[in-house]
């Protein structure tokens, strides 16, 4: 069946209203204007025309991807049509998110603001319920001393400096350690919780400490061993969303869902992605699998701690393992594992499934040990958890060849870490290698498991190349033969981006190399005096921004204040960028997406250089060969659309409200050069351009006003 595809942006920044047609969409169109009234808001015509759309496709079953520029108001657009639709569904309306921001934005302020906006307009009262992996839900099994840790530090047992940290020292003594301070205050805090959700703890805990009071889905012994079942905090989610009529989630679940058939979310017929332009990322990154002689040792230690098997045979294949990598080069394996590396992954498979199979309760007993059976079950299913996932990950490794139907991508890396006070330390690379295996695409699985069995809603800010939604669309499995029918549109955005932004492109620079050059960084301290700070400054990397940062405050001084993703909390320092309007910020991909920060704090967003994958990135690389075997240009389908994604999504920092103004500075000549930079700037505002430096610096100290005397 062909594709449907409706690309009907127009060079209005508002385009026109879609007319409603059915019973449906006018209602959904009243509910709109109800709720708008009733928040204190104003008519936005993309808004409207986003709604009729979104209510269109969940009546008709019709995939619909829509893109929404910054102020449209894009989750109200959705959420209200969802809410309508469930009123009649038999299922509930799946709201699935990239980020938590986003998520706690719609459970926090969004729906509960609208379901009180519209009472009396709806007939029945109707719920919005949250779900999330098991691991972000407090574990009250774990808490009362049910599971062991695996750390070698139990919860009921001794900090890093031998502090007990049980719940009998708890609750008679003053914790010493940071550690111990934070895991008192999570018990104190399971009693008060009604959720148990991470994200309803402030402020926040380190990962370390909520690791001891917490459990992933594999380690869960499930609700019906569980002896605390009936008060569990993951299983109380999962009731509510089962009884929701719009249930919120992330993308991970989504992915599970569809890739795995794990019944992790109650049954739906339509669902809403929003930050749509991430979810073949986050889709990827949630079944990804990573193997390693360290992984197989730590699955070694849990079975000879929680059962009797012997696993002698795994710890010499996990050795095997390493060895037979050792002096495989970082990067992707194209042709996958040699014969020696297979065996070796043969010889983990195998005796990971022997482990499995010798380390089964017997006798419907737990454990000979004295333990509660609640507890010997747990250590067991954690055991057993990590040989299932050894089991899988060689099994995927091994089986990871080009020509079959859904095709994996293995590839070896050796991580690095950063050091404070010394920045990015890269991986050793006499270390043996963690192997990885990854799809090399997800739109088949997708397209099975997601789009053909539920009516999708796609949006975002950035989803559409040019006029163009082919390339997001293929990535998610909704072009080809066999796809289903589907249509995309752009709504525009309220903003008069001619009138209120300017695009730099410094043309005169040199391309950008490893290391940024000496005629950049006098371009960035150009800039930053024009504008006398009021700067977000984008890098392709951590240690990118961690130089400029140190050259510009060397060259600036202490005044204006630049501040670098690191120096505190990401938050802490999107507040304080906010609140001090001639203090920059530096940081790199967290900070392209995601920062609502208006007025003239920010001011100038700075860009180092266009957002193409690493060279090295191996699925990059797997996919760019893929398409490029199969006659198509590996370069501009995937290097090039991601760039122009993240260009968008970075540019878009700048305009967030209609009185905003100020100037994005690309350092990056070949947007300007290169015959892909129109390609690029297709998927950028539409703002007033220019590659001359002293019309910007003009522009910016006219932006900023009269220097203080």
């Amino acid at each position: 069946m062909t594709s449907s595809r409706t690309q009907q942006g127009t060079e209005a920044h508002q385009p026109p209203e879609t007319e409603p047609r059915t019973d449906a969409e006018r209602e959904a169109l009243r509910l709109l204007d109800a709720a708008v009234e009733a928040l204190g808001g104003q008519r936005r015509d993309g808004q409207r025309r986003m709604v009729v759309e979104v209510a269109r496709a969940l009546e008709t079953g019709t995939h619909l991807l829509v893109q929404a520029g910054t102020g449209t108001g894009k989750s109200l657009a959705y959420l209200v049509p969802a809410l309508r639709h469930a009123v009649d569904a038999e299922k509930p309306v799946v709201v699935a998110t990239a980020t938590l921001a986003l998520q706690a934005q719609i459970m926090h302020r969004d729906a509960p603001a609208l379901l009180e906006a519209l009472q009396g307009e709806l007939p029945r009262p109707l719920d919005v319920a949250l779900i999330k992996g098991r691991a972000n839900y407090l574990c009250k099994h774990k808490i009362e001393g049910g599971f062991p840790d695996e750390d070698g530090q139990t919860l009921f047992g001794m900090a890093d400096d031998g502090e007990a940290i049980t719940g009998m020292a708890a609750a008679s003594t003053d914790p010493t350690t940071p550690l111990g301070r934070e895991v008192r205050r999570l018990r104190e805090w399971a009693e008060e919780t009604e959720t148990g959700d991470r994200d309803d703890l402030d402020p926040g805990v380190s990962d370390r400490a909520w690791r001891q009071v917490s459990v992933s889905a594999v380690d869960c012994i499930g609700p019906q061993r569980c002896p605390m079942a009936e008060e569990c905090f993951s299983e109380r989610a999962r009731s509510q969303a089962a009884d929701a009529d719009v249930v919120v989630t992330n993308h991970a679940m989504l992915a599970i869902s569809a890739f795995e058939g794990l019944a992790v979310l109650p049954e739906f017929d339509a669902v809403i992605v929003d930050e749509a332009h991430e979810l073949q990322d986050r889709v990827t990154g949630a079944v990804t699998g990573q193997l390693s002689g360290t992984i197989v040792q730590a699955a070694v230690s849990s079975v000879r701690r929680h059962t009797a098997a012997a696993v002698e045979d795994l710890s010499q294949a996990g050795a095997a393992l390493d060895a037979a990598f050792a002096a495989t080069p970082t990067g992707l394996l194209p042709q996958g594992p040699n014969e020696l590396q297979q065996n070796a992954l043969r010889a983990v498979s195998h005796a990971a499934r022997q482990a499995l199979s010798d380390s089964k309760p017997t006798g419907g007993a737990s454990s000979g040990s004295g333990e509660s059976p609640g507890g010997a079950d747990s250590g067991r299913q954690m055991a057993r958890a990590r040989l299932l996932t050894v089991l899988e990950v060689a099994d995927r490794i091994l089986a990871a060849v080009p020509d079959t139907e859904h095709p994996e991508v293995v590839w070896a890396s050796r991580p690095g870490h950063f050091e404070p006070g010394v920045g990015w330390v890269p991986g050793d690379e006499t270390a043996p290698p963690v192997l990885y295996v990854a799809p090399l695409s997800v739109a088949g699985k997708l397209r099975e498991g997601l789009f053909g069995q539920a009516t999708g809603v796609l949006t975002s800010a950035t989803l559409a190349v040019g006029s163009s939604f082919d390339p997001v669309a293929g990535s998610l499995g909704l072009m080809g033969q066999g796809a289903p029918r589907w249509t995309g549109i752009d709504v525009g955005s309220p903003f008069d981006y001619p009138r209120q932004g300017v695009l730099y492109v410094a043309r005169h620079l040199p391309r950008p190399g490893r290391t940024a050059s000496p005629e950049s960084w006098d371009e960035l301290e150009s800039l930053l005096r024009a504008s006398r700070g009021g700067a977000l400054c984008l890098f392709s990397s951590k240690r990118a921004a961690e130089d400029a940062a140190e050259s510009m405050r060397a060259r600036l001084g202490p005044s204006p204040q630049i501040l670098c993703q690191g120096d505190a909390t990401l938050s802490a320092l999107v507040r304080q960028f906010a609140a001090e309007p001639d203090t920059s910020l530096f940081g790199t991909l967290s900070l392209w997406q995601g920062v609502d920060v208006p007025g003239e704090a920010c001011r100038l967003v700075v860009i180092d250089r266009i957002p193409f994958p690493r060279p090295d990135d191996p699925l990059a690389t797997a996919r760019s060969r893929d398409i490029a075997r199969h006659g198509g240009n590996g370069f501009m389908a995937v290097s090039a659309t991601h760039a122009a994604i993240r260009l968008a999504q970075g540019v878009g920092r700048l305009i967030r409200t209609q009185e905003d103004r100020g100037v994005v500075a690309v350092l990056d000549p070949r947007l300007a050069t290169e015959r892909y930079g129109g390609y690029l700037r297709s998927t950028l505002p539409d703002f007033w351009g220019t590659t001359d430096p002293q019309v910007v610096k003009g522009v910016l100290e006219r932006l900023r006003g009269p220097a203080a005397p």
